[in-house]
């Protein structure tokens, strides 16, 4: 007696899917990659430390951009002392720990830069740290 045997044809992968998901991860990363290069200021000069940190961020960090006329500047948007203010308090009690990164340009007031660390404390935030960069070498 002759059994029949009744197997399934083989299964083919399908690329397509695949290549589907594999475009839409990598416009994902490339867009979130250009959002958060954006919210670094490129016409804020930091000033130079010899133990200057690279520029590595920390987890949901707030960059406070203060350009070297005094304007400060948060997510692209321009504030004030007020506005910032409301803002950073808003996030300090949500998140206990708020990191944020002043990057102050080299030429800007001392005293610029007080007040934004000071309305930073008065809004909660404590946990706050300062843009540097390392000297480039002599030639």
């Amino acid at each position: 007696m002759k059994f029949t045997n009744k197997q399934p044809p083989p299964i083919a992968m399908q690329l397509a899917p695949m290549i589907d998901i594999l475009l839409l991860l990598l416009c994902f990363f490339i867009i979130s990659w250009q959002f958060s290069s954006s919210e670094t200021e490129l016409n804020v000069s930091v000033p130079t430390a010899q133990e200057g940190a690279d520029p590595e961020r920390q987890r949901g960090e707030i960059i406070i951009n203060v350009l070297s006329d005094g304007v400060i500047r948060v997510e692209g948007a321009t504030v004030n002392l007020p506005q910032l203010h409301d803002k950073l308090s808003a996030i300090a009690r949500q998140f206990q720990n708020q990191p944020v990164r002043i990057r102050g340009d080299g030429g800007v007031a001392y005293q610029r830069i007080v007040e934004v660390i000071d309305t930073c404390q008065k809004a909660g935030i404590w946990n706050i740290s300062f843009a540097t960069q390392r000297p480039t070498p002599a030639e």
